[in-house]
């Protein structure tokens, strides 16, 4: 499906904290008090840190594309996953990361067609599309997941994988900060940007 632009929609997502710094759930369900050195532990990297890491990934995969692209013998394609890959939604949201934006337009320079492939609901693919063309993204198709679709997020994007490869395309790369993006094959390489123990899903 191509992206459409809807006048007037607006793209509002949030995030809640249902429990305030320093507190953590029991087994029970109770909050109790997290130790000062656990929550120092969680802490994410600095913002700087984690573009610097991206990058350290991303710079892998452009020089594989380098080699691999283009290839006139096959219908090459890469595959993106959306939060805290294509777009920064932990620590900017709705901003493209720069060096993904990049490996993107890399690749269709290539010849190589743009694949989303994330576990965001249909219902907001018209303001996922919406914001990804915003910050400057082109692509083939978006996978979300379908209504009622209870696939856990490994099955449901290796899924989407194998409908890409049934419409004739060669994944030759798949791009995901998490290994539910990356695992069940169906890719030439995977590359995986940083989560920090799940910090970033």
């Amino acid at each position: 499906m191509r992206p459409v632009l809807q006048r007037g929609l607006v793209v509002a997502v949030a995030t809640v904290g249902l429990l305030v710094p320093g507190m953590a759930l029991t087994a029970t369900g109770a909050a109790a008090a997290t130790p000062r050195a656990a929550v120092a532990a969680q802490a994410l990297p600095a913002y700087e840190t984690w573009l610097a890491d991206v990058t350290a990934v991303t710079d892998r995969a452009a020089a594989f594309l380098d080699g691999r692209l283009p290839d006139a013998g096959a219908r090459p394609a890469i595959v993106l996953d959306i939060d805290n890959t294509a777009l920064q939604s932990k620590y900017r949201p709705y901003l493209a990361t720069p060096s993904v934006l990049a490996l993107a337009r890399q690749a269709q320079a290539d010849g190589a067609a743009v694949f989303f492939v994330t576990a965001r609901p249909e219902i907001i693919e018209p303001a996922t599309a919406l914001n990804l063309q915003a910050v400057g993204y082109r692509w083939t198709d978006i996978y979300t997941r379908p209504t009622f679709n209870f696939d856990d997020n490994q099955t449901l994007k290796t899924k989407a994988r194998i409908d890409i490869e049934r419409r004739g395309y060669t994944i030759v790369a798949n791009i995901g900060n998490s290994a539910t993006d990356l695992g069940g094959g169906h890719a030439e390489r995977t590359y995986k940007l940083p989560d920090y123990d799940g910090q970033l899903d």
